[in-house]
């Protein structure tokens, strides 16, 4: 196990850390009012390498491991965690295509997914399907080369934005052997878009419903062979789970190192906030929380890594934990600040707001105790 980053592992998170501080985080909270997309941003973050963090190098990736992509999101998400979280998204899709796509699939799409030239979503979450995703009913025929595709998506990230919907869709009989993955176009007639979701927070990107009316996708857009596609998702949301944990830490440092300042400066019965016991106590136990988070997402993504028998289980520990400790330590900082964490201005709410929804989203937190237990449980059989 590893508890000391190489030179090159420091040398990626410098160049992410570097690149939030410059280019992400003087503009997050104009983004997050406006609710602008910023896809100008997430282009520049792409040539250094991070459209493609873990996709081969053959097709433009940066062949990087999934350790390598958990060090780029949390400093990426110290400028801005929904900006990270939907760079993550759209490499959590490409992997897909990637991973399970023909050599033909790949050099068709990757290279330009890799500059974010195209950019894509991840289709799953269905309106009656979330937590079971097993029980989706978007519906895909065979009409000959083509599906005919009909029912909606739900939440869907970036929708309407976006170039590439990575979807998985009901090619068989019900349950998850009759699931399969289609890449569609979104331009594709018949597909359609909902209008842009009013959100607590991860205002930065749009979330939208996607609609399929008789949609035509050719066969040759499906990866790998039919009913493969649940197995398709939840080997993505694997390693989207670490995705997600790392810009909750992300978002966690960056409010933490704003209330560890604020409580240089504030005064309250003639001494610092950071002289009062009770409140240095409070900070300690935050950055306990965040290290120890932070330690177990890496020992996560090494398990990913080396395709550990325990890695799923690793994953969804480490959401649970991460996610959960991300929340509270922005949610902390937000009262060490008193009255002004509840402004704008200080950008500590819409930190609280971005992370909120990452304890629900790439399977919520009581899904990661199912998910956990059942291992446990089928461990002592």
């Amino acid at each position: 196990m590893q508890f000391a980053l190489n030179e090159d592992q420091v040398a990626v998170r410098d160049m992410a850390l570097a690149f939030a501080a410059e280019k992400i985080a003087p503009h997050a909270l104009r983004w997050d009012e406006e609710k602008h997309f910023p896809v100008d941003v997430m282009r520049e973050a792409a040539t250094l390498g991070m459209g493609g963090i873990y996709i081969r190098d053959d097709v433009g990736g940066s062949a990087m491991t999934r350790f390598d992509a958990a060090l780029i999101f949390e400093a990426l998400a110290t400028g801005c965690p929904t900006t990270s979280a939907f760079i993550s998204i759209h490499n959590m899709a490409s992997w897909m295509i990637d991973a399970f796509g023909s050599d033909t699939q790949r050099h068709q799409w990757l290279p330009k997914l890799c500059t974010m030239e195209l950019i894509a979503s991840y289709c799953l979450t269905e309106p009656g399907a979330g937590s079971d995703a097993a029980a989706l009913r978007t519906r895909a025929i065979r009409d000959g080369d083509h599906y005919v595709l009909n029912g909606q998506k739900q939440f869907i990230s970036g929708a309407g934005g976006t170039d590439l919907l990575v979807a998985m869709v009901r090619t068989g009989g019900d349950g998850p052997g009759g699931i399969s993955t289609l890449v569609i176009e979104g331009k594709t007639p018949g597909v359609s878009f909902g209008a842009n979701e009013r959100k607590m927070g991860w205002n930065a990107q749009p979330t939208r419903a996607v609609m399929f009316e008789n949609a035509r996708v050719p066969v040759t857009n499906r990866l790998s062979e039919e009913g493969v596609g649940f197995k398709i998702a939840m080997a993505g949301l694997d390693g989207g789970r670490l995705n997600i944990t790392a810009c909750s830490l992300g978002g966690a440092q960056t409010a933490l190192d704003k209330a560890r300042a604020y409580m240089k400066e504030r005064k309250a019965f003639g001494k610092r906030l950071d002289e009062f016991q009770a409140l240095q106590f409070r900070l300690a136990d935050m950055a306990i929380e965040l290290e120890a988070a932070r330690t177990f997402l890496w020992r996560a993504a090494a398990a990913l890594d080396r395709k550990d028998p325990d890695a799923t289980m690793l994953c969804a520990m480490a959401k649970r934990f991460g996610t959960d400790v991300g929340f509270e330590v922005a949610n902390h900082a937000l009262q060490l600040h008193g009255g002004y964490g509840y402004l704008s201005e200080y950008g500590i709410e819409k930190i609280v707001r971005d992370l909120r929804v990452h304890q629900i989203l790439e399977g919520t937190n009581e899904i990661m105790r199912l998910i956990v237990a059942r291992k446990l449980i089928e461990g002592a059989r």
